[in-house]
């Protein structure tokens, strides 16, 4: 048995020698553990409750303050000095830029190489004038299919999925190599127009981690009910990154701290399964507008006294779909189909995508939004707990 091990001793020796010279190392590191804070629901539970969040993401932003030569001023809900003592000392403070609609400043950034280094200058200037350890890029959809998708058709925007890799380098380049970069990138495969396997190796090369966003899943463009942030689309996300190249210890998995509803077909849904039946028309088909049939509300927020009956039978009523994973509610008073994480649906990611993906790390929008309980946040801190706190992330040292 010792001849058996002297081999493997010596190649560890040789790895542990060859450092910098180009072989992939294994290093033993925490779990990553992010949260949004956002200007919505600006509080936090106790300090022990904080214990496994390694970066807060203050959210947002807008990157139209970038591209301004002579601004100096990076306005924000809170200041990172006031965030600070609420989170361990082992916690990253990020300033998130941008958000789901905010995304004319990101086009107007990225169209050329005088842009984009105006913008990352002055990210630059905004990170070391507040403090921050880093940024989190919330260009959620370059390349299409934002809200303005309507107004702005896609082939519009085709130029911005080569943009999108530069515009990373040149943060990567302003704000050196110890600062954090990470990405919020977009769930739905139909989405991720500027996450191929051409550009998300490029991507990869200039950030610390992408935030996957596994919820939203189901939005106003659907036509049929599915689970916002069900296992199976989110095995589905997370699987498309790392076939387009991004490793998977690089990548975390997203919860959502709120809820979603949506209007559905009251005779088709009442006669199959609520799981894929259909809803009505949720969007203006020429404009893209929201027509009301479909919203969300965080656990933090009072429920909508229109919804309040239907609410309350769905936490008493609801179930869990073990086949697409993700717990849901269709109510057949209403006909409307409710789709939310329970704490026990939270633990339950932990083994079905987490370990099974082995993936590095998870965030949550938002933090406040699970207010006052607590409830998702613990299951949260159980399922990190259960896993130990450990990832393998390799990473080459060239």
């Amino acid at each position: 048995m010792i001849f058996l091990k002297l081999p493997l001793l010596l190649g560890a020796v040789m790895l542990a020698m060859m450092g910098g010279s180009g072989v992939m190392a294994a290093t033993s590191r925490p779990l990553r553990c992010i949260m949004y804070l956002t200007g919505q629901h600006p509080v936090a539970p106790q300090i022990d409750q904080l214990d496994h969040v390694t970066h807060v993401a203050l959210a947002f932003m807008s990157p139209s303050i970038f591209n301004d030569p002579l601004n100096q001023e990076w306005p924000l809900f809170t200041t990172v000095h006031h965030v600070r003592p609420r989170f361990p000392n082992h916690t990253k403070v990020l300033i998130a830029i941008g958000g789901w609609g905010d995304t004319i400043g990101f086009s107007v950034a990225a169209l050329n190489d005088e842009t984009r280094t105006l913008f990352a200058a002055n990210v630059a200037k905004m990170v070391e004038a507040t403090g921050a350890d880093g940024v989190d890029v919330d260009w959620e959809y370059p390349g299409g299919n934002g809200e303005d998708y309507k107004q702005i058709p896609n082939s519009d925007k085709r130029w911005e999925i080569a943009a999108y890799p530069l515009l990373l380098q040149e943060l990567r380049s302003a704000l050196g190599p110890d600062k954090v970069i990470s990405a919020a990138v977009p769930g739905l495969h139909r989405d991720m127009l500027a996450f191929t396997r051409e550009t998300v190796p490029r991507i990869m090369r200039h950030v610390d981690f992408l935030n996957v966003m596994t919820y939203d899943m189901m939005n106003r463009r659907d036509t049929v009910t599915k689970h916002h942030t069900g296992v199976e689309l989110s095995l589905q996300a997370v699987d498309a990154y790392v076939a387009a190249g991004a490793a998977p210890q690089k990548l975390n998995l997203g919860f959502a701290f709120y809820l979603k509803y949506f209007k559905t077909e009251q005779d088709a849904c009442a006669q199959t399964s609520p799981v894929g039946c259909p809803t009505v028309e949720m969007e203006d088909p020429v404009s893209g507008a929201d027509l009301g049939r479909s919203g969300a509300f965080s656990w933090h927020d009072d429920v909508p006294k229109h919804l309040r009956a239907s609410y309350d039978r769905a936490l008493a009523q609801g179930v869990y779909d073990h086949d697409q994973g993700g717990y849901y509610y269709w109510d057949p008073t209403e006909a409307l189909w409710w789709t939310f994480d329970t704490p026990d649906a939270i633990k339950q990611k932990f083994p079905k995508v987490m370990e099974k993906r082995r993936l590095g790390g998870v965030f949550a929008w938002g933090l406040g939004e699970d207010a006052p309980n607590y409830d998702h946040l613990a299951a949260l801190n159980e399922g990190l707990a259960n896993l130990k706190g450990q990832f393998t992330d390799e990473r080459d040292e060239l």
